[in-house]
């Protein structure tokens, strides 16, 4: 009797109580993303009174800012270490070096040991954003969503949370360990998801071929670049118009780098160099412009305004990633376009007196950068999403350069205290003014960039099928084998992902097909 083959289905079954697992990495997206992010600012000179004064204040206050170069550098390599190894692990890595910091600052008391502090902290924070963003890709739609809205609320929020725990502290060192318990429950998370991840079921991972793995290395280049720009600026004691110059062309280079790759991927790639430089950068300026020694609310006063964003931010993502569908990318730059506003409503309402009229800035930031990135991530895969995000890491820092170098060109030559808040003021005006025009100028390269190569592509399809229009078609294929002229290029990425259509691909039938019997033979 024929024994028939057996077919094994070309889609891994996926884990046992998905739901429970999906909760779990959501509520480490939502403890672990701020966690890191607010790693970036450096608040030691808001604590200098508080150093000893057989420390060198100022070096410390140099070692202090490590963090942003070691995050920026990670990043791109972590991405690429992602192929070897899992998500989860390299997710509790991330926790377990931040938590390690948060340990090892109490005992930091020197310079040397400040800068080992924050570089392990940086680190830690590295590991922790392609690693929570590659454990959602595949998951639930909304935990993707879920990411980019935490992580424009953390970008947003991230110097407000930094100078939260400062607030009457007896000790600088705070600074190094600002959210100990936080830290530890985000690591409790990371290790239940660990478990649950190895007990009921190991989801498929996404992870970097071999082309955009060449993509993220070469990411490293400018991030180091920009890293020792930085570093040169603050040891040396460069002039203003040096470091907006060098700060400029680091945004070029970022910008030429983002085109690099397929024109489908593009989008993303400009919107987070855009988000990047702009969105952390001038939130910091007007949160300290903020604060209650120049007639602004404080931080007590903001918390409803970051909040109100937040929710917003995390709801527009969500609306995008569910029902925007094929419209997405016109939604990128619509984005953007509300960031746009965002700023010249900073330009109209900061500084302000009431808290709560700074909802307006700060949900059209946070929003703006939601629905731009939420709506970019639609159609790329996982390789051109971190390498997006480590062009967005390297733009933080280059962002902060060009906002210092105009403050330093804003400051020459003050007299007085109120010319002092007059000249921080403009120039957080004039930041405003630049950073809204560098969006006005991403949108336009996007729009230019990204779909001219895609309608020259279009065309050879096309050109294809009117060829062999003559001959016969297969049984479910096309006659030249090239897929439908409206469907976008596939990545390597999308292979093992279920897509519109996928239930009517030849699949081998549920029950095999009787076999001849031998009774058959000898009664013929």
């Amino acid at each position: 009797m024929a024994v028939p083959p057996i077919h094994r289905s070309p889609h891994p079954a996926g884990p046992r109580l998905p739901w429970l697992l999906d909760a779990v990495l959501g509520l480490v997206v939502v403890a672990a993303l701020p966690l890191a992010i607010v790693a970036i600012p450096n608040t030691l000179s808001v604590v200098a009174k508080l150093l000893p004064g057989d420390i060198d204040q100022i070096g410390l206050m140099r070692t202090h800012g490590l963090a942003l170069p070691a995050l920026m550098l990670t990043v791109p390599l972590a991405s690429v270490a992602l192929r070897r190894v899992k998500a989860a692990h390299l997710l509790l890595a991330g926790l377990a070096l931040v938590a390690l910091s948060d340990a090892a600052g109490g005992y930091a008391g020197s310079e040397l040991l400040v800068g080992a502090v924050r570089v392990v902290r940086g680190i830690g924070a590295g590991l922790i954003l392609p690693a929570t963003l590659v454990a959602v890709w595949d998951r639930a739609r909304v935990l993707r969503a879920l990411w980019v809205g935490m992580f424009s609320l953390s970008l947003l929020a991230a110097q407000a949370l930094a100078l939260w725990p400062l607030d009457a502290v007896s000790s600088w060192k705070v600074t190094l360990q600002p959210y100990p318990l936080v830290t530890g429950v985000a690591l409790a998370l990371a290790a239940v998801h660990l478990v649950g991840w190895m007990v009921l079921g190991r989801p498929s991972t996404q992870a970097a071929d071999d082309e955009d793995r060449g993509r993220l290395l070469l990411a490293v280049a400018p991030a180091a670049g920009i890293a020792i720009m930085a570093i040169s600026t603050a040891n040396e004691g460069w002039r203003a118009i040096p470091v907006i110059a060098l700060a400029g062309l680091a945004v070029v280079g970022l910008l030429v780098l983002a085109s690099f790759g397929p024109p489908r991927n593009r989008t993303l790639s400009y919107s987070m160099v855009a988000v990047g430089v702009v969105l952390l950068p001038s939130a910091a300026q007007v949160t300290l412009m903020e604060m209650g020694g120049l007639g602004g609310p404080g931080l007590r006063g903001l918390w409803v305004p970051f909040g109100l964003a937040g929710l917003l931010a995390v709801a527009a993502a969500v609306a995008v990633r569910l029902f925007a569908g094929i419209a997405g990318r016109w939604l990128a730059p619509l984005g953007l376009l509300a960031m746009v506003a965002g700023l010249c409503s900073v330009r109209l309402v900061v500084p302000a007196a009431d808290g709560l009229v700074l909802v307006v800035p700060f949900t059209l930031l946070a929003a703006g950068a939601a629905v731009a990135l939420a709506a970019a991530l639609q159609d790329v895969g996982f390789g051109a999403a971190v390498y997006g995000l480590s062009l967005c890491c390297a733009g933080v820092l280059a962002g902060f350069l060009l906002g210092t170098g105009v403050q330093m060109t804003m400051l020459d030559g003050v007299r007085s205290a109120q010319e002092l808040v007059d000249r921080f003021v403009g120039a957080l005006h004039w930041w405003a003014l630049i950073g809204g025009f560098l969006l006005v100028v991403v949108i336009a390269l996007a729009s230019v960039m990204a779909r001219r190569p895609v309608k020259e592509e279009a065309a050879a399809p096309r050109e294809r099928a009117d060829a062999g229009a003559e001959e016969q078609p297969c049984a479910g294929g096309v006659a030249d084998g090239s897929a439908p002229t409206g469907t976008p290029p596939e990545s390597a990425f999308d292979e093992g992902r279920l897509r519109w259509g996928d239930e009517r691909r030849s699949e081998p039938p549920a029950v095999p097909p009787q076999a001849h019997s031998p009774e058959d033979t000898a009664s013929a």
